[in-house]
């Protein structure tokens, strides 16, 4: 199998996420499947049964967590420097808005557009990278197409 690029950050979230799930709410499900037992018919026992499906959720998660975590190579953004590449923070201009919006370009595991982690496969990941400060890019989004300038790049 291939490595899933990481940065440390990313890596030390699956790491705490898994943590988490094995020490706290693993234990905490498996005592509400117990308890839900002792309530007799569990044919009918609404309690148990979401008990059983929350476990199966949290063992879904800790399998797919633990072959993430296995597969990571840890990538230190710190010591890159030049063109847009993975672990790059980049901030571009809209041309025709001038908004400007900052990113990460991270790996697809720890994407999260909400927190301004950008997929490295994503449309405007790939337009970025290989590029440097000051260069426009065209961008081809399903809502058509965006040209942007990037303002800064910076590694950290």
């Amino acid at each position: 199998m291939d490595k899933i690029p990481m940065t440390a950050r990313g890596f030390n979230e699956a790491d705490a996420e898994l943590k988490q799930l094995k020490s706290v709410e693993r234990p905490a499900v498996i005592k509400a499947i117990a308890e839900a037992r002792e309530h007799g018919d569990l044919s009918e026992n609404a309690e148990y049964h979401a008990a059983r499906e929350q476990q199966s959720h949290i063992e879904g998660r800790i399998k797919e967590l633990e072959g993430i975590i296995g597969l990571a190579q840890i990538i230190d953004v710190s010591k890159l420097s030049g063109t847009i590449k993975f672990g790059a923070t980049v901030t571009i201009a809209d041309e025709d808005t001038d908004e400007e919006k900052t990113f990460q370009i991270v790996g697809e595991t720890e994407a999260n557009i909400e927190r301004a982690l950008l997929n490295l496969n994503s449309p405007i990941a790939r337009a970025l990278i290989g590029k440097e400060e000051g260069d426009s890019v065209e961008v081809r989004t399903p809502g058509g197409t965006k040209y942007y300038e990037i303002v800064s790049v910076k590694f950290v």
